[in-house]
């Protein structure tokens, strides 16, 4: 654990403030779920809450199949990172920070289809020619009780390749799927 120097005091209510700064570095937004953990020690633990998360294995079950059918990269998102991926080297994608493409899609609740070759792709960290630029890709934002807790995204390395009526349902599916699992 890395110690940040700051000290903040526990209100009346049982509150603390989490500095502007930690906030801004770990993308925890206002109104954000945090889980709370305490270990043998007595320490603390906040960790921010992914529902998507919660979903691991069965999620990584959706894509590799979705990823066998389409022939495509597949990716499981939560608001923050990729948490489910098929089709490319998990250790490469897996934890990487989603891309401004992805939270606006998430926020606006509307699918984005990107088909042309680019490197403004679904997350960040992804560096290297080979490994950074997709010909095409498919983001559905996966929306449980009105709110948008992540995406489904299909993409493809593939010259020529092109995210159509086929691929925007199958992940529209697929979102849709994951979402009713979280509401269950």
């Amino acid at each position: 654990m890395k110690a940040t120097g700051i000290v903040r005091r526990i209100d009346d209510l049982g509150r603390v403030v989490i500095p502007k700064e930690i906030r801004r570095t770990m993308r925890i937004r206002e109104g954000e779920p945090l889980e709370i953990f305490v270990d043998r020690d007595g320490e603390v633990i906040l960790k921010k809450y992914s529902p998507i998360g919660e979903l691991g294995e069965f999620a990584q079950e959706y894509v590799d199949s979705l990823s066998e059918v389409t022939g495509h990269m597949a990716c499981v998102l939560d608001r923050d990172a990729i948490v489910a991926v098929a089709g490319a080297k998990k250790n490469k994608f897996i934890d990487k920070p989603v891309s401004s493409i992805s939270e606006e899609v998430m926020k606006s609740g509307e699918t984005k289809v990107i088909n042309e070759k680019t490197d403004e792709i679904f997350c960040e960290g992804i560096y290297g020619e080979e490994d950074s630029i997709f010909t095409a890709q498919v983001i559905v934002p996966i929306i449980s009780g009105g709110d948008s807790i992540g995406a489904v995204v299909l993409a493809s390395k593939k010259d020529g390749a092109s995210m159509g009526d086929l691929e925007i349902k199958l992940s529209s599916t697929a979102a849709g799927f994951l979402a009713k699992q979280m509401e269950s």
